[in-house]
């Protein structure tokens, strides 16, 4: 089969011809029908800081958010059968650490990632554990069936504790107008949220106009306000500050900014990654603001995926999701993808295998 492999570890892809995966009795084999761009794809293609030091693997097919077509399943397979329309959770589990047995199976003590811990789903098929097979509505769209995986980090981060009036009738912000953070404004709209702010990394018409499309009331540009951000969030809040501040950028002065915008007593989601180490001011940010911090990893399996498949039942809701995917290419034209992401004239970008 045709697949975009990551064959050095250097910056770029090879698309070439492997293997079709044998797949384990517990596994099904998906041929994949669409896939879509992760930051986290962008990252081991760039071969950044983050990749050099998690990547482990080499050479490895990479991509993990994707939809496709059962064509086989191992004879211990019972859930799963040939023809079923799935997507990935992309957090494979042993089922049997501490974190698994408590709940806790996002943060699995011996989790692997589909894509980064082994081969993903940037092929014609892709080899996945029965567990992480989830089936779709056959009359989903197959760009927005692919881009579920994402949609569920929204969810959690808008949601870690399952508490819709955390949200209802509250004052958000969103800060970093990536996929994800484009995906959270959409959610928390839904979710009842009161006000709704956004800021986006860079003068961004692309995703800034998807801002205000998914329902912020006023989005910021951080290169036009940088420091005044804050002020600006106090300024529309009436000086009390927002109730929940979504960190979905990983960049340093929005931290800092997520805090300075809390109201006291408020709570922060923690979603983006950051390149390096922060120093950040504990006592004033967040002690003697009695803030509540989640950090976001992933998902909850399979909590999220249920909440995601409510929130996809509404049209509109899903016309936004939509929305968010700007670009659809062929997989082999994968490079162009990468490209339009990094020079910010796209938000989503959707492969289609048509080798």
């Amino acid at each position: 089969m045709y697949a975009v492999v990551k064959t050095k570890r250097a910056p770029g892809a090879e698309v070439t011809t492997v293997d079709i995966p044998k797949i384990e009795r517990n596994e099904v084999l998906v041929k994949v029908k669409a896939a879509s761009i992760c930051g986290t794809d962008i990252h081991i293609w760039d071969w950044n800081e983050w990749a050099r030091e998690r990547m482990k693997k080499i050479p490895l097919i990479f991509g993990h958010e994707f939809c496709g077509e059962v064509v086989d399943a191992g004879v211990d397979v019972t859930s799963v059968k040939v023809g079923d329309f799935v997507s990935a959770e992309t957090h494979i589990v042993d089922g049997t650490c501490y974190q698994c047995r408590t709940d806790r199976m996002h943060v699995c003590q011996n989790l692997q990632i589909l894509g980064v811990d082994r081969d993903g789903v940037f092929a014609e098929y892709v080899a996945l554990p029965e567990r992480n097979a989830w089936k779709n509505d056959p009359k989903l769209d197959l760009g927005v069936a692919s881009v579920q995986e994402p949609l569920g980090n929204a969810v959690q981060t808008a949601l870690p504790k399952d508490n819709v009036e955390d949200i209802a009738g509250k004052s958000v912000a969103i800060l970093g107008c990536g996929p994800i953070g484009l995906m959270a404004i959409a959610v928390v709209k839904k979710l009842g949220a009161a006000k709704i702010f956004a800021t986006a990394g860079g003068l961004n018409k692309v995703r800034m106009d998807l801002a205000t499309k998914m329902g912020a009331d006023l989005v910021l540009s951080a290169k036009e306000e940088g420091e005044n951000i804050s002020q600006v969030l106090l300024n529309e809040t009436d000086g009390n500050g927002v109730d929940v501040a979504l960190e979905m950028s990983g960049a340093p002065i929005a931290l800092k900014q997520a805090f300075e915008i809390l109201t006291p007593g408020g709570r922060v989601s923690l979603f983006g990654l950051f390149n390096s180490s922060v120093t950040f001011d504990f006592n004033n940010a967040m002690i003697f603001k009695a803030a509540t911090v989640y950090g976001i990893s992933g998902r909850r399996m399979f909590q999220t995926w249920y909440q995601v498949k409510g929130l996809l039942s509404d049209a509109e809701f899903r016309s936004k999701i939509a929305a968010i995917i700007t670009h659809k290419l062929d997989m082999e034209h994968v490079a162009e993808g990468v490209e339009l992401i990094n020079s910010k004239k796209a938000a989503k970008v959707v492969l289609e295998p048509k080798w």
